[in-house]
């Protein structure tokens, strides 16, 4: 199966291996560095190994293009039907690159706080752990943000794009979007990225930047039953 179809189990095998907790046969990311979790495949000793991991009432998300079946001792909380990207030219970055600062440790707490203000996605306390994250600061504040989620040889994920909404409609998110690809592929690497499959504006901006459709996504929230 192409790594693009299971990303995070494909990023949890390889570079981000030190990120996780699991076996061969399932894996997840430690609780707080990020929800997602995989099966290495469908099968039922997969799927049982994944529930696992979990402690009752605990949640997990799965993403990955196969149909997402049920996860036994796992309870359904949410389905949802998301789009894969896959960029097919090279970013290009205009003038106002130098707007473009490193995010660090020491902005994490900003991090976290724009994440929650505007949801990109599942993002805790250590997300930006994950890859390397920039972002533009308005009057010293924290106006937006994007970095690196999964990876794996030959591809790494665009993830957490999300301006503050008092900073909205400047070019933000393009800004930003393009130069996380840009770093991506200076190490010889290809951007790939998700979004909601009725986030019509995303999509749009993400095609405009040289990302083309390349699947939809499966994504599901499971929660495990309280014993």
């Amino acid at each position: 199966m192409d790594p693009l179809d299971r990303p995070v189990w494909a990023s949890l095998s390889t570079y981000h291996a030190h990120l996780c907790v699991g076996d061969s046969l399932a894996r997840r990311y430690r609780p707080d560095i990020h929800l997602f979790a995989s099966a290495s495949d469908d099968s039922t000793a997969g799927l049982k190994a994944l529930a696992a991991l979990l402690d009752p009432g605990e949640r997990v998300f799965v993403l990955q293009v196969p149909e997402i079946g049920a996860l036994p001792e796992l309870l359904p909380i949410k389905r949802a039907k998301g789009v894969q990207l896959v960029a097919t030219k090279r970013a290009t970055t205009d003038s106002r690159r130098e707007e473009v600062l490193e995010l660090t440790d020491a902005d994490a707490s900003e991090m976290l706080a724009l994440a929650r203000l505007t949801e990109p996605g599942p993002f805790l306390a250590r997300t930006h752990e994950m890859g390397s994250f920039v972002g533009i600061r308005v009057a010293g504040r924290l106006a937006a943000m994007a970095g690196e989620r999964f990876r794996f040889p030959g591809y790494t994920e665009v993830s957490g794009v999300c301006t503050h909404p008092d900073f909205r409609g400047r070019g933000f998110a393009r800004l930003l979007s393009a130069s996380v690809a840009g770093r991506i592929e200076s190490r010889g690497e290809r951007p790939f990225l998700h979004a909601w499959k009725d986030n019509a504006a995303a999509i749009s901006l993400y095609q405009s930047l040289g990302f083309e459709l390349r699947a939809e996504v499966n994504v599901a929230v499971f929660e495990r039953a309280m014993a």
